[in-house]
């Protein structure tokens, strides 16, 4: 067998000298030209991006108008926008025909059950929403034992261990189970409220509020918005001013917001509105209404007065904001219309009155309709014996009882063991039409983040889970004409981002994340009715979460991308 002398020049003109069998050096030779080739054609037909949006009508969100350009993403990040026919990427979408914009941001979500049960969140994904934040007034931490032990107990259709103690912890656990969308949260006053006082309608102590601030604080520094509060609900109503006040000036500290459902939105609205304004001057905050509006047809014509106090402020120099559902029906409880005697020490005390022949009706007769018995729509049981009234009206069943609509309030809630989830036909259109276009005002759905199957079947819900934001698109942008679309995408995702300050969200612009959202300005509309509210809405086509599509040609991947988004507070661990 012959050997092989072989000399050959390596990097930097170095000679290195083989010596082997010839027919081992002919199988090495073949070998290596076939990785060189390999490698060769690697590196010439690698793609230039991991994902490009070819030929849509880009929205960047800044309101400006659209541009017909193509959008390329790289890992979780918007790469590059502009003229990309010339370059690849592992996977391409060609957006012909539709606009593409950055995600939208759900400013009041109640997504903190729903997403345990499903992480999918596909009645909001199917809409664009690409941020849930939650915590209106009560957050999913920080909690004792006790508040532990009663989320166990009051939980219905879906149930879930309470596995995590502070606000921080919750969100973890949900972006480790897995969730389509970005999460964020509030810390509520009445949680932090009901950590220290308990359901006590009394005044803290100065030892008592220093210890509520500090929870305050912690819930700043894992990562909460803000804090919030929700003034009609007991124990946040039972905060007077000045409590807030403190508690905003510890959110301020770590540069949060102070966001609040007002303590009236009908015959006190105004004075709600100037409370408000104060504790975001006192405290040197910026503020914001949760879903905005004038409640009670007495009240419609007050709008005027809010838009006009609001902007005095701002004209001040204080930051204040507001956000709103697009409906002109609202959803709480149906214990609201109980005095407020009744509901004081929350549910187990009110049920404990109801227990007294007097004290019940002393409530059957001081029961108070928002809007009448016939607009009262009952729409959540907890009693699956009592399911067979959702869809129908406070006035339908007392008719069908045989007995007056004040007194089906009283035994329906005694029934059901629960406050009954209920829709108030409360609100005027037109007033919906003046809020669309007013600037500073964001978007919310005040509701759970749904799948139109399973469990959620169980119960009815308002439409706005399935149809708030869609109709920003659709109804009022596209068919009444209220805002251009270019604003209505800036109210619907960067203005929500700058007020909440969470970076590089919100635009469509190279170094920002890859929250983006496909769909056709033409078909674009809400399916859900109040008759049948679980109805997906159409005309979003395809969404991308950091980066990771989750919506498909209408179909949910099942990707589960989205990510805890922490407030300018946090500090890392």
């Amino acid at each position: 067998m012959g050997n092989a002398i072989h000399n050959k020049p390596f990097a930097g003109g170095l000679l290195i000298v083989y010596f082997y069998p010839v027919n081992l050096y002919l199988k090495m030779k073949k070998i290596l030209l076939s990785l060189l080739a390999a490698v060769l054609f690697y590196g010439c037909s690698q793609p230039d991006y991991d994902t490009i949006i070819r030929n849509g009508l880009i929205y960047d969100g800044s309101g400006a108008a659209p541009i017909k350009a193509d959008l390329a993403i790289n890992a979780d990040t918007i790469a590059f926008i502009g003229d990309l026919r010339d370059k690849t990427a592992k996977e391409e979408y060609d957006a012909q025909g539709q606009a593409v914009s950055p995600g939208f941001i759900n400013m009041l979500s109640w997504a903190t059950v729903s997403l345990i049960e499903d992480g999918r969140s596909q009645s909001d994904i199917r809409q664009g929403v690409t941020l849930e934040v939650m915590g209106e007034g009560s957050s999913m931490g920080p909690l004792n034992e006790e508040m532990k032990a009663e989320k166990l107990a009051n939980q219905q259709d879906i149930n879930y261990a309470v596995n995590w103690n502070t606000l921080g912890e919750y969100l973890e656990m949900l972006e480790k189970k897995g969730v389509s969308t970005n999460i964020a949260s509030f810390v509520g006053n009445a949680t932090v409220r009901k950590y220290v006082l308990g359901m006590d309608s009394r005044q803290p102590t100065p030892a008592e509020l220093g210890q509520m601030k500090d929870l305050v604080r912690q819930a700043m520094e894992e990562g909460a918005m803000g804090i919030s509060s929700s003034l009609i609900y007991v124990p946040s109503r039972y905060a007077g001013t000045r409590e807030l006040i403190e508690l905003a000036k510890v959110a301020a500290a770590y540069d949060g917001m102070y966001i609040s459902h007002i303590r009236g939105e009908a015959n006190t609205l105004i004075e709600a509105v100037n409370e408000l304004i104060t504790i975001a001057r006192e405290a040197g905050i910026r503020a914001e209404i949760y879903h905005l509006k004038a409640s009670e047809t007495a009240n419609w014509h007050k709008l005027d007065s809010v838009i006009a106090l609001v902007e005095a402020a701002q004209k001040e120099g204080l930051h204040i904001t507001a956000d709103m559902y697009t409906y002109p029906a609202s959803s709480t409880g149906l214990n609201v219309v109980l005095p407020q005697w009744a509901k004081d020490g929350g549910h187990d005390s009110t049920m404990a009155r109801f227990k007294d022949p007097e004290l019940r009706q002393k409530a059957i007769a001081q029961v108070h309709f928002t809007c009448s018995p016939d607009s009262t729509l009952l729409v959540g049981f907890k009693n699956p014996d009592l399911r067979k009234y959702i869809g129908k009206s406070v006035g339908e069943i007392a008719r069908e009882r045989g007995i007056s609509p004040e007194q089906a309030v009283v035994d329906l809630i005694e029934e059901d063991d629960s406050r009954i989830q209920a829709v108030y036909f409360t609100m005027s259109a037109d007033n919906i039409r003046k809020k669309v276009a007013i600037p500073w005002v964001s978007f919310c759905s005040d509701a759970g983040s749904y799948t139109n199957e399973g469990v959620f079947l169980k119960q009815s819900t308002h439409p706005r889970a399935y149809g708030s934001f869609i109709r920003v698109l659709g109804k009022f942008s596209r068919d009444e004409k209220i805002i251009p679309l270019e604003e209505a995408i800036r109210k619907l995702a960067y203005l929500p981002a700058t007020n909440l300050k969470i970076p590089k969200r919100g635009l469509l612009k190279p170094g920002f994340y890859a929250d983006v959202v496909v769909f056709d300005p033409a078909t674009v509309n809400d399916k859900a009715t109040f008759a049948e509210p679980h109805q997906y809405a159409v005309g979003v086509s395809n969404v991308w979460v950091n980066g990771i599509r989750v919506l498909q040609d209408g179909r949910h991947t099942g990707a589960k991308a989205g990510r805890v988004i922490r407030g300018p507070g946090y500090k890392a661990n």
